[in-house]
């Protein structure tokens, strides 16, 4: 994902501090990003010499003041040429893969121990995923159609995990009917 667009869509919905750019990415489920928050504010500096942003500084009495960051025409066109570009594919390079194409090395209670720490992350992922969907902190709903796009797009990644534990306790079941 490119973080510069993420961060525009962001600013078509509101305007937004640089801390709660951060926040909204971390918490969505349609914004998986990992990096780290000196991105965000490179990003920003980009997009202010871009002309795709703006920013005010607001002063605060008890708190330092804070930079209020809204997205230009300019900025909004950019974000709408991007959306229109042709989409990338789905990643299917998965760590854990590789790791179980050079498994066969493994003594049994090895690999079932990579197989069962694999498919505790997946529950645990998915666990997150549909707790982030339930609270809907940081989805816009702006309108009907928005509202089902994010809806979606959330029901799209539970369903990513949920595949991934149905294929990882099939070759649990797959490797327990060879071995017998």
């Amino acid at each position: 994902m490119s973080i510069k667009m993420a961060i525009l869509g962001i600013l078509s919905w509101k305007s937004s501090t640089g801390y709660d750019l951060k926040k909204i990415i971390e918490e969505s489920t349609a914004m998986y990003w990992s990096g780290n928050n000196n991105q965000i504010y490179k990003s920003l500096v980009q997009l202010l010499d871009e002309e795709f942003v703006t920013n005010e500084v607001q002063h605060q009495d008890s708190s330092p003041s804070k930079k209020i960051y809204t997205i230009t025409n300019k900025g909004r066109a950019a974000l709408k040429e991007w959306v229109l570009s042709p989409p990338d594919l789905p990643e299917f390079k998965k760590g854990f893969l590789t790791q179980l194409a050079w498994a066969d090395q493994l003594a049994p209670k090895e690999l079932e121990q990579l197989i069962s720490a694999y498919e505790n992350e997946i529950s645990l992922q998915l666990a997150m995923q549909q707790e982030k969907q339930r609270r809907a902190l940081f989805a816009p709903a702006r309108t009907p159609r928005e509202i089902m796009l994010w809806q979606m797009i959330d029901d799209n990644i539970v369903s990513s995990f949920n595949n991934e534990l149905i294929w990882i306790q099939n070759l649990r079941k797959t490797l327990q009917g060879n071995e017998q």
